[in-house]
């Protein structure tokens, strides 16, 4: 018989899941890059994504936007299944998630302001004037100011492209913010403000980000759970502080390593 719960016994919530893989078939011909690769991302956590060269970091972001077909398997986001979708329900969830990709795929010919507003003209009616004043928002949130709104991308330094395409992945006011290797090319100061950026975004806006990055420093400064990919799975997905128990050779070289010991002391 199942004892009663007391009326004022602390029972904790469910995570809300938003993104949820199960049994992930990835492959480019005869080369398969992810077999029963499950993965659930939980609503309000920073998540990072890491793995060697070949694990398939990007494919899996790929898979999960929709830029990549799955092979087998099931990928579900706000509990769509992304293959069975009506083209409303696509349209919904991209309005409602927002990537940066690596090396920020900016519209060369159009200035920062007109590269963060793409986004609120192609999926919104709203008028001229409002579009222009939320792509100014979004520029100062990414830490922009007005100075770099009318300058094109090849007038910007690396990280400003970063940001840039950090103001337009939040133009729709997105749940789930997509980020591969966001602190990729930018030197150590400038990777700590990005990282400090993102972490104080989430905590504002209440995102869920999935980012891939292949720098402990962010893993140790951001993030709230690290998904490690390997052996064409995910391996573990646990805290830093539980991924260094681990027992795995490579999690064990890559957090217990020269470069993990010195993010450990670091973070």
């Amino acid at each position: 018989m199942t004892a009663p719960i007391h009326p004022f016994a602390h029972v904790e919530p469910v995570p809300e899941v938003l993104i949820e893989v199960r049994g992930l078939l990835s492959q480019f011909g005869e080369r398969v890059i992810h077999e029963n690769l499950d993965l659930d991302v939980v609503k309000g956590e920073v998540l990072g994504i890491v793995g060697g060269s070949g694990s398939g970091k990007t494919v899996l972001l790929n898979s999960i936007i929709g830029l990549k077909e799955p092979n087998g398997g099931t990928i579900r986001i706000f509990g769509h299944d992304i293959t069975e979708m009506t083209k409303g329900q696509a349209a919904d969830i991209e309005q409602r998630t927002g990537t940066l990709f690596q090396q920020g795929a900016l519209f060369s010919s159009l200035t920062v302001l007109e590269n963060v507003a793409s986004p609120l003209v192609e999926h919104t009616r709203l008028p001229k004037d409002m579009i222009r004043e939320l792509a100014e928002m979004k520029i100062a949130m990414a830490g922009l100011g007005p100075e770099a709104h009318h300058l094109k991308p090849a007038e910007l330094s690396g990280g400003m492209r970063k940001r840039v395409g950090l103001a337009r992945a939040l133009a729709l006011d997105p749940e789930i913010l997509f980020l591969d290797e966001p602190t990729a090319g930018l030197d150590p100061i400038g990777a700590a403000a990005f990282d400090a950026l993102i972490r104080n975004l989430s905590d504002d806006l209440g995102l869920t980000v999935f980012m891939i990055t292949h720098d402990l420093d962010s893993l140790y400064a951001i993030c709230d759970k690290v998904a490690v990919l390997a052996d064409k799975r995910v391996i573990e997905k646990a805290t830093v502080a539980e991924l260094e128990r681990s027992d795995h050779p490579w999690i064990k070289e890559y957090f217990l390593g020269p470069r993990g010991r010195a993010a450990t002391k670091a973070a």
